[in-house]
């Protein structure tokens, strides 16, 4: 119902658009024809009817922006609550059972495992957001010294493992050329590992269930570094490709709709990408065809 409703919204805002501008073509022919005898007035309608014209479609422009920017919104409240509610939830039911039932010390230990569990997954969610806000803020000053890439995409790698209960072989990395370890870049080593990790869980988010994923260490060219994440995912439409990395932006699809997100991931990626000077950006070959994402960053010269 609601994205019925948002789609009825968008419509109106074209059709409205659309309408307008042919009210004002029209009055300008009428001007025209009733003054085509009279330069001036002639002129001074033709540059009235421009203004009109450019004034109608940037208002539509804005008005379908802001709706889009609204729903996005609206998904991210939606994810966000979701994702708080679940490990909420589960706190409170099993702090209400150790009030309630005298257990044994395995099944109380059990229980605050699975209550730490729980809590880093809302601290997680939490500096998501904070990351978000940070990076959105374009002229932050960066803390920058010499980071070594192996060790930072190793320590990543690792997390991942860890987060995820992954076998060796479903997530390896390896370097083309000179080799990680004598490669390094200048920049923040918290905001660039957070970068990292995000593209890996992502990744394994949107893979099967035995996630094949490569990570590679590139250097294109003398100025350079590229960090690429390859999965064997479900992949992204051409289309989608660019909107990816926008701000609350999800891929709707009956592949996707299963998996959790507030879909500020790759946004905070580009944006920590771009304030150390890189760049960061998807490719994939379609739907169902896995995608791979590449950090871009410059080489540290010394």
């Amino acid at each position: 119902m609601r994205i019925t409703s948002r789609k009825k919204t968008i419509a109106f805002a074209i059709t409205l658009g659309v309408c307008l501008a042919v009210a004002a073509a029209v009055l300008n022919v009428s001007w025209i024809i009733l003054n085509w005898r009279e330069v001036v007035p002639l002129v001074l309608g033709v540059i009235f009817f421009g203004f009109i014209i450019a004034g109608v479609i940037l208002n539509t422009i804005f008005l379908v922006r802001e709706v889009r920017r609204n729903e996005q919104q609206d998904s991210f409240l939606n994810a966000i609550t979701h994702e708080l509610k679940t490990p909420i939830t589960s706190i409170r039911l099993y702090l209400e059972t150790l009030q309630k039932r005298n257990l044994d010390d395995r099944q109380r230990h059990e229980f605050y495992d699975v209550m730490l569990q729980d809590t880093q997954r809302l601290m997680g969610m939490v500096e998501q957001v904070l990351r978000a806000a940070r990076a959105a803020q374009k002229n932050a000053p960066v803390s920058r010294s010499e980071i070594e890439v192996g060790p930072l995409v190793q320590d990543a790698l690792d997390l991942a493992r860890s987060r995820h209960h992954l076998a060796p072989e479903m997530l390896n990395w390896e370097s083309d050329g000179q080799p990680a370890e004598q490669l390094s870049v200048l920049g923040d080593r918290e905001e660039l590992f957070t970068a990292i990790s995000n593209v890996i869980d992502n990744a394994v988010k949107y893979s099967p269930r035995e996630p094949n994923i490569r990570i590679k260490v590139v250097t294109p060219d003398l100025d350079f570094v590229q960090i690429r994440v390859k999965d064997n995912g479900v992949g992204i439409a051409r289309g989608e490709l660019k909107r990816v990395f926008k701000r609350f932006y999800r891929v709707l699809n009956p592949a996707t709709s299963q998996v959790k997100g507030s879909g500020l991931g790759l946004f905070i990626v580009r944006a920590i990408a771009r304030r150390h000077g890189g760049d960061a950006y998807a490719e994939s070959e379609g739907v169902g065809r896995g995608t791979r994402v590449t950090i871009q960053l410059p080489r540290n010269a010394s």
